[in-house]
């Protein structure tokens, strides 16, 4: 689990995050939701250490990490797995070696031992024979599930997602969608993906958390979102007229 308490953050008189209390529950996939300057990625930043608060506290399990020094926060970021929103793979670097990395640089396991566990990750997001491919040579969606195995090659208790499904299909997403959803319970991740997809919020949002204006303004899950009365939300929902639709015929 990741807990956020008290979080706020402000750039010089910019007030960005305010006051923002939310629990990110292992076994999950918790979402962080809202529109364009809501406050998304700070606190996505804020969670993996990128920002500090400019105050509050942010705990993984019952460790303040906060307030670590450097060398307990690399202990936890080995825990920690990360799917970018444009992928983030080494252009330069094979699928083997871009999946390898982590452990080139964190372990010291013998090749064979990186090797079998890359075809691992491989297998499990349903990807064979790249291994010897570059990341240009490969689709939108391939690129994503290679970013998704190399985000879980380390066995991390932790995973951030940030818009993974931002430039894919509808249908692609979904099975980036699942397969996020299934890793996290196969392994019981904290999983915590930051994102503005509908789709997403209504297929896998276990726990979802609505920014707007850098406070906290809904905490619910899937089954809530199309029933509950926050005005935020239903602006944030039913922006386009399909959604529309949809609330029309649960009235």
């Amino acid at each position: 689990m990741i807990r956020a308490e008290g979080i706020y953050k402000s750039f010089g008189d910019q007030q960005v995050l305010e006051d923002i209390h939310i629990n990110f529950e292992a076994g999950k996939t918790n979402l962080i939701i809202g529109r364009s300057g809501a406050g998304k990625t700070v606190l996505l930043k804020i969670l993996v250490g990128l920002y500090p608060p400019t105050s509050g506290k942010v705990w993984y399990s019952d460790v303040d990490f906060t307030s670590l020094d450097k060398k307990s926060v690399r202990d936890i970021r080995m825990q920690v797995g990360m799917l970018f929103q444009g992928t983030a793979l080494f252009d330069s670097m094979t699928v083997e070696e871009n999946i390898r990395f982590p452990m080139d640089m964190f372990t010291n396991r013998s090749m064979k031992e990186k090797i079998d566990r890359v075809n691992y990750c491989l297998d499990r997001v349903d990807l064979s024979g790249v291994l010897d491919k570059y990341p240009s040579q490969l689709s939108g969606g391939m690129q994503k599930r290679v970013g998704i195995a190399r985000a879980i090659v380390l066995k991390p208790k932790y995973l951030f997602c940030d818009e993974p499904n931002s430039g894919l299909d509808p249908k692609t997403s979904m099975v980036i969608d699942k397969l996020i959803h299934d890793i996290t319970i196969e392994n019981n991740i904290t999983t915590i993906i930051n994102t503005h997809d509908m789709n997403s919020v209504m297929e896998i949002g276990d726990n979802i958390a609505l920014l707007h204006n850098g406070r906290l303004a809904w905490e619910g899950n899937k089954g809530e979102v199309l029933t509950s009365k926050n005005q935020v939300l239903q602006d944030f929902v039913f922006a386009s007229p399909f959604l529309q639709k949809v609330r029309d015929l649960h009235a």
